[in-house]
């Protein structure tokens, strides 16, 4: 199955920092079960630059700390995100936790002060909008362990 995932979980230096967030769990679970990943950054999709400034969700705007509005770069990454997954045939994507595009369920609330709050990053909730299943690099591997069982069952 193709599958949608965040680059910098496969390893790609493109987190806001300028590093990655490898997730050797969730290469493995990819590799295990034969699944294709088809690797997205919607922050660099939508035109941001490695590094560049953190930001956070605040309601349906993202900003940076000092208050510049890149609600229109994430916006372009998440459609950009969503034409991608659409071309690859992708039915569920792995995002990055927490992240102002790719966090699912659960994301920073916008003081950047490192507080959490329930909430989708704008690519999670375009994905999710048109029908993808969406988990994180926490919830990932274990749905793609059970996918396999559920294949091997003959049940998928």
């Amino acid at each position: 199955m193709n599958i949608l995932v965040s680059s910098c979980l496969l390893g790609a230096a493109c987190k806001y920092s300028g590093k990655d967030n490898f997730c050797a769990p969730l290469a493995a679970a990819l590799q295990a079960g034969g699944h294709v990943p088809v690797p997205v950054c919607p922050e660099v999709y939508g035109g941001l630059p490695t590094p560049r400034p953190p930001a956070e969700r605040r309601g349906d705007r993202v900003v940076t700390e000092d208050g510049a509005d890149l609600t229109a770069q994430y916006r372009k990454g998440a459609e950009t995100a969503l034409l991608l997954a659409e071309a690859a045939g992708c039915r569920a994507a792995i995002l990055k936790a927490n992240s102002p595009s790719c966090g699912c369920g659960q994301i920073y609330d916008g003081s950047f002060c490192h507080r959490k709050v329930p909430g989708d990053g704008v690519t999670a909730e375009l994905l999710r909008a048109h029908g993808l299943a969406v988990y994180d690099e926490t919830t990932g591997p274990a749905w793609l362990t059970s996918l396999a069982d559920r294949q091997k069952e003959g049940h998928v």
